[in-house]
């Protein structure tokens, strides 16, 4: 297949494209700078200049391709304006691809449902902090009325691996170091769902090739790491004691975050794709020690 990638020099996208590349497939990626049109290129892949911003060239893309995999979002437009621009994006890509029958996988972030465990069955409800994206994701699952093989790739809070430099973990780290303790809020039982990136990767791909048109995915290859296991992990690389700090500490959105259960499964989405992840889980991999170099 011939696949044009958002966000293919990003942290995940930069996972992606190899498995992608790997399996046989031709990837086109999406670059807007120099820096990520040699990353793009440096994987093995066609590169595309331009933006989200340039729906031209986002429907060339599509066009020209036998699926997309959208990864990219404009962060540094602010909520408002980065769900704005992934809301054209998601419109431009379902509009090249209605008809065709071809795949289309928008990227979201797993559900919160505090104290209980979600699944890929839970409904999308555009509420909270995140509404607008919600409402970008139940847009572009409307698509596969318009035989498009549309298909949700949800994520996890954290997408953990050897690389990460901008995630939670590393802001975890940073704070730690700059405060001389590891935190978490309250007795730290709150839960994150977590993946490696590699495994991702492969539920991309997967899900690229035979993911049934409206399925909903749970990228997750563990339900919830509890936050005080991943402050005592983290303590145990800096020689810092780990405890119990008022959220406040954090700031937002990391200390709402560290406050909230919020495990989730992949049960359906192991059965339906066969996908099963293989790589260390979040503690083993800071416990690699990669992330304090």
């Amino acid at each position: 297949m011939r696949i044009f990638v958002t966000g293919a020099a990003g942290w995940i996208g930069s996972a992606v494209v190899p498995e992608l590349i790997g399996a046989g497939h031709h990837v086109v990626g999406l670059a807007r700078s120099d820096a990520s049109a040699e990353a793009v290129a440096g994987m093995g892949a066609e590169v595309l200049r331009g933006d989200l911003n340039e729906a031209d060239i986002l429907r060339a893309g599509a066009a020209g391709s036998d699926g997309v995999i959208h990864l990219a979002y404009e962060h540094g437009l602010g909520q408002i304006g980065g769900a704005k621009a992934d809301a054209e994006a998601v419109e431009t890509f379902a509009t090249a691809l209605a008809g065709s029958g071809k795949p289309l996988l928008i990227s979201g972030a797993t559900l919160t449902r505090p104290g209980r465990l979600v699944t890929e069955r839970d409904e999308l409800v555009a509420v909270g902090p995140i509404a607008a994206r919600i409402t970008n994701m139940q847009a572009a699952l409307a698509a596969a009325l318009r035989d498009v093989r549309v298909a949700l790739v949800m994520l996890p809070r954290s997408v953990h691996g050897v690389g990460e430099r901008h995630g939670f973990i590393p802001q975890l780290i940073a704070m730690a170091r700059a405060k001389g303790v590891c935190g978490y809020i309250g007795d730290g039982t709150s839960r994150w769902p977590a993946v490696h990136v590699a495994d991702a990767a492969s539920l991309y791909r997967s899900a690229v090739e035979k993911a049934p048109a409206g399925a909903v995915l749970n990228a997750v290859g563990e339900e919830g790491v509890t936050t005080r296991d991943i402050a005592e992990a983290i303590g145990r690389h800096l020689n810092l004691p780990a405890r119990s700090v008022p959220a406040a500490d954090f700031g937002v959105p990391l200390g709402p975050l560290l406050g909230t259960d919020m495990p989730a499964s992949s049960a359906i989405t192991r059965e339906l794709l066969g996908w099963t992840p293989t790589r260390p889980g979040l503690i083993a991999d800071i416990d690699q020690g990669h992330y304090f170099t």
